[in-house]
């Protein structure tokens, strides 16, 4: 692949030459302020341009990467092949009536509290979720009870081909840290929530009793890829590494959480291949010591360094 190329037959689709870049640092577009490059770095500013973004990848047969906040993400250290698409300026949030429609770009944590704003409550269970609405729409996003899903009615997306689909909930295919995104390759675009109206002091209280406690029981002060480990059946992924006295384990700059054991903190210029190789270390720790298998809810996307 010719990078320069294919920038240039990019910023044919593109509005602004600021909108591709090559060899683009991904460290700054995660939470755990890790991740090697992106050959080619695109930023759409239409949906459209999303669309031919895709289509052109399919076409040239191009690997095709989409980056949200980046906040359930771990990037590995080699960085990404072929072109990564960031959704940051589709950002945008309107309500009509009951129902707010949400673009991918958009943080859930604003939606949430552009929902406030209206007096709409069933958001509030996002108002601690770091994420982008389009990871949510991924991950079937959920905290404290409720999950994107309960909420959610509709998305507009761009499937593998380049086409731009406006879909319903039940084809959404959402599950537990699961959709029809990750299984069939949609990109969001916008999401449509379809909330009731509230008492906005009421909403209000819920809000910042859900954010105290998140602030008590997670460690916001250190770079995190959030909640590691999905919930394994009978069991808390949290509790099952803290009994195994795995709480302080460092490898190289990244550690478990002394605050809690189910996050992992990047406390000392920690690497994407210490966080992977920490999470193997827990995983065969846990699994030796009580026979469960800790499965990742953190996605680790991206090429391996060269050695």
């Amino acid at each position: 692949m010719d990078k320069q190329e294919v920038r240039s037959n990019l910023l044919n689709i593109m509005s602004n030459e600021e909108q591709v870049k090559i060899d683009e640092n991904l460290s700054t577009y995660t939470f755990t302020h890790t991740g090697g490059e992106a050959d080619l770095f695109v930023k759409p500013q239409t949906y459209e341009e999303v669309g031919k973004t895709v289509a052109y990848a399919n076409k040239h047969q191009l690997p095709l990467t989409i980056l949200g906040r980046g906040s359930n993400l771990i990037i590995r250290d080699g960085g990404i092949r072929g072109i990564v698409i960031h959704c940051g300026c589709l950002n945008q949030i309107k309500c009509e009536g009951e129902t707010l429609i949400a673009q991918s770009g958009a943080s859930i944590i604003d939606v949430s509290r552009f929902a406030l704003a209206h007096a709409l409550t069933g958001l509030e269970f996002a108002c601690g979720i770091p994420g982008s609405v389009g990871g949510a729409l991924y991950m079937n996003a959920g905290a404290y009870g409720g999950e994107t899903a309960d909420v959610l009615r509709g998305a507009v997306v761009v499937d593998t081909n380049g086409s731009i689909l406006k879909l319903e909930d039940h084809e959404l295919e959402m599950g537990y840290r699961h959709s029809a995104f990750s299984q069939k390759g949609y990109l969001a675009l916008e999401g449509t929530f379809v909330l009731k109206k509230g008492n906005p002091v009421e909403i209000k209280q819920e809000m910042d009793r859900l954010t105290e406690l998140r602030e008590l029981k997670q460690p916001l002060e250190y770079p995190s890829c959030g909640s590691v480990f999905k919930r394994p059946t009978g069991y808390f992924a949290g509790k099952l590494i803290q009994d195994s006295g795995l709480q302080g384990t460092r490898i190289g700059g990244v550690e478990v959480s002394m605050k809690h054991a189910g996050f992992m903190v990047n406390v000392d210029h920690g690497t994407a291949s210490d966080y992977i190789r920490l999470i193997r270390h827990v995983q065969e720790t846990v699994k030796k010591k009580f026979g469960v298998n800790l499965e990742t809810e953190v996605k680790i996307i991206g090429e391996e360094p060269n050695k």
